[in-house]
């Protein structure tokens, strides 16, 4: 028994070792273009919208929406965080009842607004 006991740390040191000196020396590092700059959504990956509500100072807005692919979500009447200021900006100047086409992700645990644009726009 405690041979075999033996037997398998010595394998399992073996193992180890072999595959540290297979794995790269320094990490690849990612190019920084894709670090700090996400790409725009596409036309393709919006999902339609009806503003429900806009609450500038909490930094939400409510809609009532299609269902958004990206996120494996049916429709439904939500509301979402916008983080980024000028984009919560430009949907100020929207109103309740507008259509829009938007994007979100979900980041840290919460529903936040990507991208939008007035619906017939470019």
């Amino acid at each position: 028994m405690k041979n075999l006991t033996i037997s398998l740390i010595a394998a399992l040191a073996a193992g180890i070792a072999a595959a540290q000196t297979a794995a790269p020396a320094t990490p690849v590092a990612a190019p920084a273009a894709a670090a700090t700059a996400a790409p725009a959504p596409a036309a393709k990956d919006m999902a339609d919208a009806e503003i429900r509500k806009i609450d500038k100072d909490a930094k939400k807005i409510t809609l009532k929406h299609g269902p958004i692919k990206s996120l494996d979500m049916p429709g439904m009447t939500m509301v979402f965080q916008v983080r980024d200021a000028a984009l919560l900006e430009k949907l100020a100047k929207l109103n309740v009842g507008d259509k829009i086409k938007f994007s979100a992700e979900q980041q840290q645990g919460a529903y936040v607004v990507t991208g939008a644009d007035k619906a017939g726009t470019p």
